[in-house]
């Protein structure tokens, strides 16, 4: 999918206000630490909980975690459908055989939404699909019943910071949504600020958002 460049995207024109009871995960294991980890202040190896990944070893973890935004993402909305939270890394592996990740070397492409997309319904029976969507359409299909993965910009975090350099990057999960604003699980979030149900005013939104996502949901609210 391609970027939307500098088209600026625009709030939702009609009112909704929903929120779905969807768990939390971060993309590290101790999401108290979060803060701590991008900051540099603590290496993600050092995670206590890092073992629970499934990863071989803290350092195998360390490497991948900055990297499981989107695996953190499915793992919310496994434990919100279906009730379970398989390990971050055996996502992660099922993702590489899927071609979602494609890894050479120390480097990582992805996560690659169209295979992710097919995966996700192969392997977890929901209805998936990779598209692009304005602010509006994300707004509509969490108010019927779905989850968006959309593309933004790690920073999103700080709705109210500075202007990113960029759009996307990073992946978060559309819950919720009102008339002023998106409700997002943020899997780089910081503990009591921006990890769930964080609020992201419409009018901030668009200053992150690439203007692409990943819609899920169960096979009897599939999207048309």
């Amino acid at each position: 999918m391609v970027d939307r460049g500098d088209a600026r995207p625009q709030a939702p024109a009609r009112s909704v206000r929903v929120v779905h009871e969807v768990p939390y995960h971060a993309q590290w294991e101790s999401a108290e630490l979060v803060r701590e980890i991008v900051d540099g202040r603590l290496e993600a190896s050092a995670d206590p909980r890092w073992g629970q990944s499934g990863a071989a070893t803290a350092e195998e973890y360390a490497w991948w975690s900055w990297r499981l935004c989107g695996v953190a993402c499915l793992r919310m909305a496994l434990a919100h459908w279906w009730g379970v939270t398989p390990a971050a890394m055996a996502l992660a592996g099922e993702c590489v055989a899927a071609g979602a990740y494609l890894r050479d070397g120390d480097s990582l492409r992805g996560l690659i939404h169209a295979p992710f997309a097919e995966y996700v319904g192969r392997r977890w029976g929901l209805a998936a699909r990779a598209r692009e969507l304005t602010p509006e359409e994300v707004s509509a299909e969490v108010a019927e019943g779905r989850l968006v993965m959309v593309s933004v910009h790690p920073s999103i975090r700080e709705p109210y910071g500075p202007e990113p350099v960029r759009r996307g990057g990073h992946l978060v999960l559309a819950v919720g949504a009102t008339d002023t604003a998106l409700l997002i699980h943020n899997p780089s979030g910081f503990p009591g600020e921006s990890q769930a149900f964080a609020r992201v005013p419409w009018r901030s939104f668009g200053r992150f958002y690439a203007g692409r996502g990943i819609v899920l949901g169960p096979p009897a609210v599939s999207s048309p």
